[in-house]
């Protein structure tokens, strides 16, 4: 292909600049592939993996938590990898359609060979995949903006991240219900096989809408050796610092966030699923019925249903009504998130000393954790985007998204690893019942606390692309 056929800078426009049609649709349809194949590895884990005579062969809770997470903390920590290919070698583009091919053949390995070895190979895959295309993806979206519209980068990456909850929302709620229905209509096998095989589809469809738009992109070239000069040049390494500190405080609310995966679901089997009340339940029809109770594994699709709702409320009505008394800087806004996201596990606690006493509450107290969770989401995760693409030097933007992303890592192979040093051999966990989750609560609350001082002493650097 010819570098004359794409631009390399932004077009000198003050709207959104072409070619963000399919960048959203690419990463809505993207996630949709992810999280549906996410939201039912902890239940495919620990309900339906076979062997190779076709008989369960499936692992015990804490095991199956700490295999989910450590698969997390690798996809969060190659895109490391992923940002020094785009920044020195392939540029963001190809690196993003070279490796979405990868990702796409790895969700197809666990279609044709549901063993515990095609399950690895396929966590292996999906996690070179996804992790190295991931900064790019985000840093990507960045590149498409210059001096003129750049106003418009905080709505961009609500959008984004909208886009990024819609196909998580569909997702979450799907697979898990298609799987349900694949076992019981066919066979383990089967159900795995069609409910990994739409994800590995959407994937193929996530790549073909990518390829369509490339004469519609800003191709921000490869670095090379500038980039390293740059990195370690005395604003990169003090760009770095800074952030990596920020990054440090972050990683514990995904510790906490991405637990929602795991330990959450778990939970959830435990509680009362009817969320429709029995006198609603009794006047449906009897085949439609089964909707008044929802699947464990669907509880996850209740929070990317919460960020579509709450990210124009928090927009439009929290933010505004919020700065005219005390201003929402980023860091802010992130410190405010890190003590949301400990209240949710203390609900979590609650619930759980609820059900060691013998209760069996509404699964109604776990949609609370999730408002809550989702509200620090909002607060943490898409602050960070944008301030990780604002605070990066031009030639720096995919290798910073990606630090930010290795606390999403550091945060998994925390929880990964207190879980497999809880686990007694006979399977049982040293922190049973609520003291997990208390355990939890107390982690984020410290960190929270000690972030106070370091986002009230931080200095902002802000750089664009066409600088």
């Amino acid at each position: 292909m010819k570098k004359t056929n794409y631009r390399t800078s932004p077009v000198d426009i003050n709207r959104m600049p072409p070619g963000i049609g399919n960048i959203l649709v690419n990463e809505a349809a993207e996630r949709f592939a992810f999280y549906g194949f996410r939201a039912i590895l902890i239940v495919y884990m620990t309900k339906y993996l076979l062997d190779r005579g076709g008989a369960l062969d499936v692992l015990d809770d804490e095991a199956a938590k700490a295999w989910s997470h450590w698969f997390l903390s690798a996809t969060y920590a190659l895109p490391l990898v992923g940002a020094l290919l785009s920044d020195i070698v392939l540029a963001k583009y190809r690196t993003i359609m070279w490796f979405s091919i990868l990702y796409c053949i790895g969700l197809f390995a666990v279609v044709f060979d549901q063993t515990r070895l095609g399950l690895v190979g396929s966590l292996f895959l999906v996690a070179i995949g996804s992790g190295i295309i991931k900064p790019c993806v985000s840093a990507n979206v960045g590149d498409q903006f210059g001096k003129r519209n750049t106003h418009l980068l905080a709505p961009i990456y609500n959008w984004f991240y909208f886009a990024v909850n819609l196909g998580a929302w569909a997702s979450m709620l799907l697979t898990p219900w298609l799987i349900d229905w694949g076992v019981k209509n066919y066979s383990v096998a089967w159900g795995g096989r069609i409910t990994f095989g739409i994800c590995a589809v959407l994937m193929g469809f996530a790549t073909v809408v990518f390829w369509m738009g490339r004469k519609k992109y800003v191709h921000a070239p490869a670095g090379g050796f500038s980039f390293v000069r740059e990195t370690f040049s005395k604003d990169g390494l003090a760009t770095l610092g800074k952030l990596s500190i920020v990054y440090l405080f972050v990683f514990p609310f995904w510790a906490l966030f991405d637990q929602t995966t795991t330990a959450w679901v778990l939970q959830a089997e435990t509680m009362n699923l009817q969320w429709l009340p029995t006198f609603i339940i009794q006047r449906l029809p009897e085949n439609i019925q089964s909707w008044g109770t929802v699947l464990p594994a669907q509880l996850q699709s209740v929070n990317s249903l919460f960020i579509l709702l709450m990210i124009p409320l928090f927009n439009f009505i929290i933010y505004p009504a919020v700065n005219t008394v005390w201003p929402m800087t980023p860091l802010r806004k992130i410190g405010v998130g890190l003590f949301l996201a400990a209240g949710s596990f203390v609900i979590c606690a609650l619930v759980e000393q609820w059900i060691s006493a013998g209760g069996q509450p509404s699964v109604w107290w776990q949609v609370l954790a999730y408002l809550i969770i989702t509200a620090a989401e909002i607060l943490v995760s898409i602050t960070c985007l944008e301030f990780s693409y604002t605070q990066a030097p031009k030639r720096m933007k995919s290798f910073v998204m990606s630090v930010f992303l290795l606390s999403i890592s550091v945060g998994n192979a925390f929880a990964a690893a207190v879980n497999t040093a809880i686990r007694n051999p006979d399977g049982t966990a040293k922190l049973a019942g609520a003291s997990y989750y208390w355990f939890f609560v107390i982690f984020m609350l410290a960190a929270a606390i000690l972030f106070i001082p370091v986002a009230f002493f931080y200095k902002e650097k802000t750089y664009t692309q066409d600088e």
